[in-house]
């Protein structure tokens, strides 16, 4: 074994000349004085030896194994020999061409004189980096729909930074303000530069500082012809002056008691009042009242024409959009509002652009899509399970459809030029409200808005709102009067000899007919039982059983049949009642036999396109029934296509009797002769409660068909009790419904703003109805803290030296315990006790602008809970003079210690006086213990009486002046207060803050006690100084804060869901969006959960029915189980959906959202999981009406809108690489759109 040699250190000149040698191989050495000795005894040094076996195989087959055949290249690449193209290298791309060719032409005959290179703008944009509708367009077959990951494009109103803004803001860099406005934190980063005030040493001070410091002095020196620089009046301090050798002279002083005594003058020139910003008129009533003479001067050719002369509304409304004005049209129901949107997409068609027409629901776009088909031809339509006609020049579609358009960034929107919002008041809906604000919000700049609307109380409002939003005018359309007027009746019959029983109460003037209601009532009472008779009409209305409406109706039908008043619709809160009512009157027969030929026709040529089984459904058979006796049922739970039977032929004339809900009311324009409200209360899924004005009034204006009836007829059933007068008119004559903002944040609206760096969820926040009020000021805010700011420069800085070092603190120790006793006087005036302790005779202290610390006897007190007021006999001054404001105020102009904690109440100067003062709560500086015994009535009919000319003079009574003189008393006996009344120990109040606002009050007490600077001669003047420029200062924070995103209502919920979205791994830290973020954008509804069943592959397992079962429990709208019949899979799906909605509702919560786990888990119903699940494995649609007892068409419904969740799956899938799930998406898909679920609209036929 080899030995290793000793390396020794260079020899030292000192060392001795020693050599070691080594003793053979046994591993000894000596060391000889021997110059030259050999290094070893052996006569060839050490042997060799044999490495370790070991060492050698781990660095062979270990270390190194690549020698081995098993890695060997020929046995594991296979190399194919590559195919030579030499013609791919001309198809390289390139950089974009930066410049084009453009030809000169002579500007009369049009020849070309030459070309010239001209620079392209924007050749590096794309669909997916920036919001410019200079963009290329995308992919053909993402043209219409869009793509999740395309920008949308800019909206309207936001400035959008231009080439221009960007070079002006590089040539601006010189002049960048470095004191405000920096950032300290880069974008994306968590941490930055620490800012923070640290302790230096003083400099010396030089000129300049000296200056600064003998600036408000007057030590003389100085020629008084050389002009002052530093000082100067007028010239604020840190502005630029021209410096002169004489520039920082002094002024020269009388004495020597001036420097420390006298107070420099703080009266400074009040600055002007700010300019008022001129108010920008964005919303525009148009008169409609004025006729319309020089319509056709101004439009020799109309886009279109009709058959019938316009309407001024019409008109005045066609030249605006002549003018591509924006309009917002509410005009009362069957006035004629269409009129102006087939002008819009006559326009349209014109100018070779398109048009959108949106509506709130499906059956309302598939009718106007039908209506529009026949006068323009060139009509789409797009559901979420149809497509017509994507290229026609005017696409009808849902409001929902359209935002996921803008989202995804659709080309459609280049060439789009107005967009028709029809039935706007849904806006107030509040589960589909916030579609409209985020519609309204994204359209771009160059798309006109027509808006079409019953009438409302707040069109000007809103329209403002959108004016500003997009920065254009809207011109406010109103119609003044229905095209048909309208008479209300009351109907208490019931059977034959009472079928006359029928009561004007409003007549079509608009009078209320006091008579009428008289006569119903008195009607109603002469077959009521006397027991009954003594209960009032307030009592609960008696609807009745079956057997009683079947009389009020059958009685009914006979009186308008008589009148010939049919056909008539009748409004039932309820899809029971509404089968029940339409089913008790199958004895009636109101059709003719040509009507029931004609009837039995439409009915086989409609069902013609349905299956052999579904053509026999209990439903189909017993309405055919029906339809063909001229009665009809239309809500919800019907079949699809049996609605649009029952809307056509009603549209016809061929339905005498339609019982239907509400939404039968909503858009479809089907009027009739008459309508008839079963009641006037409905529940409205929380309670039952009467009719809204808006309501009844949507209803009831499908009364009277214009042309056709010179009034409609309106008919309320009185079927119990009559209902109250006042309930009555309330409905009939009150406002309708304001339109109300129902704007609320969602994840998809969050991560698709999230996604685009220029857009911000704040910016969509600012911009939405809700936050218009506050928002809409926001011009005069900048305007004023402009003029704030130069105010503040322009004043001088308080002296804070020596004794006044403390004047700051001094000043908020006053504010905060102003503060902190404002906040226990609220809390106390809020708690039963306070209120209770404020009864008559109770003497408080008030403060308020008039009165300051003043001694007060309550007289009486308001019985409205919501807005209380006392009313309080107050001492006071005698007047000087008569006017109360030429009164000067009562509060001192600088507080001292004794102002601040004590109360120091007011005492008469000269002649004690008296009078009575509204007070509202804050008005209430403390409640004292004492209690007055006064006669309140008594003390206010006197003073009352004194207040008249002619008894001005008069002494007032005894009651009065002994209250007077018991309060002179208590303030002259309590100087500093009366005893009050504590909180905590008088009053029981056990809030937190009461017990905290306390104790830091008298700790601030303490503090104000011990401050020096009140010691100061100089106090006053210098706290005069602070206190104004900390009152600026305030009101610049208040002001700021409003500019703010931090004023925003809605601000800290989107922190929440912002955080909600990082922990569950959407987005990261910096705010980016991720991978899961970016599939939850594709999804239409339950992005969350979808996104989340996604990724942890609870669906990839399971069979395309399976899939499809359990998402029905995220789109049904039954609640129910889902049975114990289910496959154990299913049942096990059920169990994982519900843990993972678990999961994400604990972390909501954990992030400080207010909805509740149970809340959250709530909205999945599974009851229909069975039935689609059957439906999915092709079992027909008659067998599955006995698995639920759902209605028909809530079930249709369900399928309906499962299928596009399907498709958003499907799309998402493939976003993530899922190509198996994907796949079992669209099979899933094709599985349940069979049959009569899926069967086409007879609108699009």
């Amino acid at each position: 074994m080899e030995t290793e040699q000793l390396v020794l250190p260079p020899p030292d000149p000192l060392d001795l000349p020693l050599r070691p040698v080594e003793l053979g191989c046994t591993g000894r050495w000596e060391l000889l004085n021997v110059p030259g000795a050999p290094e070893s005894t052996l006569p060839h040094g050490l042997p060799p030896c044999a490495p370790d076996l070991q060492q050698e195989a781990e660095q062979l087959f270990l270390s190194s194994p690549a020698w081995l055949p098993l890695h060997g290249v020929e046995h594991s690449v296979r190399k194919w020999q590559r195919k030579v193209d030499p013609w791919s290298l001309l198809a390289t791309l390139g950089a974009p061409v930066p410049s084009d060719l453009q030809a000169q032409r002579h500007p009369n005959t049009g020849q070309i004189l030459g070309y010239k290179e001209v620079l392209l703008e924007n050749t590096n944009l794309s669909a997916t980096t920036s919001l410019s509708l200079r963009r290329p367009p995308g992919p053909i077959s993402q043209s219409l729909w869009g793509n999740p990951t395309q920008y949308p494009f800019w909206p309207g109103g936001m400035d959008e930074p231009t080439i221009t803004d960007l070079s002006t803001r590089e040539e601006a860099e010189e002049e960048i303000d470095f004191e405000q406005d920096l950032l300290t934190v880069p974008p994306g980063f968590k941490k930055g530069v620490d800012f923070a005030p640290k302790d230096h040493p003083t400099p010396a001070p030089g000129l300049l500082s000296l200056s600064h410091l003998l600036e408000p002095l007057d030590l003389g020196g100085g020629d008084e012809d050389e002009t002052e620089a530093v000082g100067q009046p007028g010239i604020p301090r840190g502005d630029t002056v021209s410096a002169t050798p004489c520039s920082a002279s002094l002024a020269r002083a009388s004495s020597l008691e001036d420097l420390v005594l006298k107070e420099t003058s703080t009266a400074i020139s009040p600055p002007e009042p700010p300019k008022p910003v001129p108010q920008e008129q964005w919303a525009i009533p148009v008169d409609v009242t004025s006729p319309v003479g020089d319509f056709y001067r101004l439009i020799p050719q109309p886009a279109f024409q009709w058959s019938f002369e316009p309407d001024v509304f019409q008109k005045q409304a066609i030249l605006h959009l002549e003018r591509h004005n924006s309009v917002f049209v509410a005009a009362h129901t069957s006035a004629g509002k269409t009129v102006v949107a087939e002008y819009a997409i006559a326009l349209a068609q014109k100018h070779m652009t398109r048009t959108i027409y949106t509506s709130p629901i499906k059956a309302l776009s598939n009718q106007k899509f039908r209506d529009f088909r026949n006068t323009f031809g060139d009509v789409g339509l797009l559901t979420g399970d149809v497509q017509l006609h994507p290229e026609a020049s005017c696409l009808i579609m849902t409001t929902e459809i359209l935002r996921s358009m803008l989202y995804s960034g659709s080309d459609v929107i280049r060439d789009l030029e107005w967009v028709i919002f029809d039935e706007v008041h849904y806006i107030n809906d509040a589960e589909r409200g916030v579609v409209w604000e985020e519609v309204l919000i994204m359209l771009p700049d160059h798309v006109s808005i027509i808006l079409l609307s019953a009438t409302v109380p707040n069109a000007l409002e809103f329209a403002d709102w959108i004016g500003r939003l997009k920065r254009r005018q809207i011109y406010v359309i109103s119609t003044v009067a229905r095209p048909v007027p309208l008479e209300h009746y009351l109907f208490t019959g019931n059977s034959p000899k009472t079928q006359g029983e029928l009561f004007l109460l409003l007549d079509s003037r608009g009078a209320f007919h006091t008579k009428g209601y008289y006569a119903a009532v008195e009607a109603k009472k002469e077959r009521m039982s006397k027991h009954a008779q003594t209960f009032g009409a307030k009592q609960p209305t008696h609807q009745g059983g079956p057997a009683q409406d079947r009389g009020v109706y059958l009685s009914l039908l006979a009186s308008l049949r008589t009148r010939a008043q049919l056909p008539v619709v009748v409004f039932t809160f309820s899809r029971g009642r509404c089968d029940e009512q339409a089913s008790s009157l199958t004895s009636l027969d109101l059709t003719t036999s040509s009507e029931k030929s004609e009837i039995h026709l439409f009915l086989q040529r409609c069902l013609a396109r349905l299956r052999g089984s579904d053509r026999q459904l209990p439903q189909v058979l017993h309405m055919s029934e029906l339809l063909h006796r001229g009665l009809g049922v239309h809500h919800s739970g019907i079949l699809p296509i049996l609605k649009e039977i029952v809307e056509m032929l009603f549209s016809r004339g061929l339905v005498k009797v339609l019982f239907a809900t509400e939404t039968f009311a909503m858009g479809v324009n089907m009027p009739a002769r008459t309508v008839v409200f079963d009641s006037m209360r409905k529940h409205d899924g929380s309670t039952f409660r009467d009719l809204l004005p808006g309501e009844y009034v949507q209803m009831a204006g499908r009364a009277g068909r214009r042309g056709l009836d010179p009034t409609g007829t309106v008919i309320l059933l009185c079927k119990g009790r009559v209902p109250e007068m006042a309930d009555l008119h309330r409905m009939m004559m009150g406002k309708p419904s304001q339109l109300q903002s129902q704007f609320r944040l969602t994840y998809t609206m969050i991560l698709n703003l999230l996604r685009v760096d220029a857009l911000r969820v704040e910016d969509m926040m600012k911009r939405s109805f809700s936050e218009f009020p506050s928002r809409k000021d926001s011009k005069a805010h900048e305007q004023a803290l402009a003029e704030l700011t130069k105010r503040l420069g322009a004043l001088e800085e308080p002296d804070t030296t020596g004794q006044l070092v403390d004047l700051s603190e001094y000043y908020g120790w006053g504010e905060e315990l102003t503060e902190t006793r404002s906040l226990i006087q609220r809390r106390i005036m809020e708690s039963v006790n306070g209120l209770k302790s404020l009864s008559a005779g109770r003497v408080v202290v008030v403060k308020n602008q008039e009165y300051h610390n003043t001694l007060g006897v309550i007289l009486q007190v308001s019985s409205n809970s919501a807005s209380r007021v006392f009313t309080t006999l107050v001492l006071c001054d005698k007047p000087v003079s008569e006017d109360p404001q030429e009164r000067a105020p009562a509060t001192p102009d600088v507080p001292y210690p004794d102002d601040l904690v004590g109360f120091k109440l007011f005492l008469p100067e000269g002649p004690c006086d008296h009078t009575v003062a509204k007070l509202q709560p804050g008005d209430v500086a403390t409640i004292t213990t004492k209690v007055l015994r006064v006669n309140g009535e008594k003390i206010l009919e006197d003073f009352s009486k004194r207040q008249q000319p002619k008894f001005k003079k008069d002494p007032p009574i005894a009651a009065v002046t002994t209250a007077v003189q018991e309060l002179l008393r208590l303030a002259q006996a309590y100087p500093a207060g009366p005893p009050t009344l504590d909180p905590v120990n008088d009053l029981q109040l056990k809030d937190v803050s009461v017990v905290e606002g306390g104790l830091r009050a008298r700790k601030l007490e303490e503090l104000i006690w011990g401050a020096q600077c009140v010691h100061s001669p100089r106090f006053s003047a210098q706290y005069v100084k602070l206190r104004e420029r900390m009152q600026i200062q305030k009101e610049m924070e208040r002001l700021r804060f409003l500019l703010s995103d931090q004023s925003l209502l809605l601000l800290p919920e989107y922190h929440q869901r912002v955080e909600v979205l990082r922990t569950l791994g959407y987005v990261d830290e910096a705010g980016t969006v991720k991978l899961a973020g970016r599939v939850a954008c594709a999804m239409s509804s339950h992005e969350l959960l979808l996104t989340e069943l996604m990724f942890d592959n609870a669906l990839s397992a399971l069979r395309p029915e399976e899939i499809a079962a359990l998402l029905s429990g995220l789109v049904c709208q039954s609640p129910g189980d889902p049975g114990e019949q289910l496959p154990s899979t299913l049942k096990q799906g059920v169990e994982r959906v519900r843990a993972v909605a678990k999961r994400i509702g604990e972390v909501q919560v954990a992030c400080g959202l207010n909805q509740t786990v149970e809340e959250f888990v709530g909205e999945l119903n599974f009851g229909l999981v069975e039935v689609v699940y059957e439906w999915a494995r092709g079992m027909p649609f008659s067998e599955l009406a006995g698995l639920s007892g759902t209605p028909e068409g809530l079930v249709v419904r369900c399928i309906q809108r499962l299928a596009e969740m399907c498709r958003s799956l499907r799309g998402a899938a493939r976003l993530v690489g899922e190509p198996v799930l994907g796949a079992k998406m669209e099979t899933a898909a094709t599985l349940l759109r069979r049959d009569i679920v899926f069967a086409a609209s007879l609108y699009t036929q």
